[in-house]
């Protein structure tokens, strides 16, 4: 039995996929009762538990050959990260009374970077469940293709996208969730001791550039990316509500810099098998 957290997620959702197609039996580990109506007709076991609370998290995880950690990504961080270290508790006691077989958590690349930025609350989890004596294995993917979502409608509407990755003729490592969900499974059902760190990124890497001619692609229209200029990201970012944007801002420098990065060399990154154009399309269609 496979306990997956963020199961009605991309990620996490299509490892639960993957696990079932392949025979395997998964506890759903949900809040929401309603969401749990999906993952029982698909013939799941469901938990009900919450990221911060230890007691239902423990049962979620009582015996189970591995658990699948899925840590709630929170976009306008308090400083110091209370948001993130409050799930880090509760994860860490649930995992030290239930005792699973393993665990495979989803981190992000730069895991490893020491600036402070916004990805620092993966750093924070990787750094506590590396104390556990349970195996460990961490999933370091790379910028998510679907969060274009954002730049379907500009792009649709108005031929333009805005782009926080700069220049716009750098190459940035990118990934499709379905093959992080996908390679996620073949992780949780492997055998190791001890920890280890995977990183996941598709086969080539993309440009803002290439972004907004696959959108010109996909669209059949004229389509071309926009920097957004550093000086107006933190205004911007408060404008749109955040009350903290200085954790996205180093984040975003981080990967523009290119301190943000995979710790392993070329030969050792995974490679996933779905390009920018199949995730665009789907964007697209669904009308993100």
């Amino acid at each position: 039995m496979y306990a997956i957290t963020g199961i009605t997620g991309k990620v996490g959702g299509a490892l639960a996929r993957t696990l079932l197609a392949a025979n395997q039996p998964v506890r759903a580990v949900v809040r929401d009762a309603d969401k749990a109506r999906e993952w029982t007709r698909r013939g799941c076991e469901i938990a009900f538990a919450s990221m911060n609370d230890a007691s239902t998290l423990a049962a979620a995880f009582e015996g189970v050959t591995g658990v699948f950690i899925l840590p709630p990504s929170e976009f306008d961080p308090a400083p110091a990260f209370p948001e993130a270290r409050a799930v880090i508790d509760a994860v860490m006691t649930a995992l030290q009374r239930s005792h699973p077989g393993k665990v495979v958590c989803l981190s992000t690349i730069g895991a490893q970077a020491v600036p402070t930025n916004l990805l620092t609350q993966r750093t924070l989890m990787e750094q506590a469940l590396s104390t556990l004596t349970i195996p460990v294995t961490f999933l370091r993917p790379a910028w998510f293709m679907e969060n274009f979502a954002w730049d379907v409608a500009s792009a649709r509407d108005e031929g333009l996208i805005a782009s926080f990755l700069q220049p716009l003729d750098k190459p940035f490592p990118m990934i499709a969730t379905v093959d992080v969900g996908r390679f996620a499974a073949e992780l949780i059902q492997q055998d190791w001791t001890g920890r280890r760190v995977v990183e996941l990124e598709a086969e080539h890497r993309v440009t803002p550039n290439e972004v907004a001619a696959t959108f010109a692609k996909v669209l059949g229209r004229s389509v071309t990316a926009q920097v957004v200029p550093h000086a107006t990201w933190a205004s911007l970012f408060k404008s749109q509500g955040m009350k903290y944007p200085q954790p996205r801002v180093r984040m975003l420098e981080g990967f523009n810099e290119g301190w943000i990065e995979f710790e392993s060399d070329g030969a050792d990154i995974i490679k996933g098998r779905t390009g920018v154009e199949t995730v665009l399309r789907r964007l697209v269609s669904q009308g993100a």
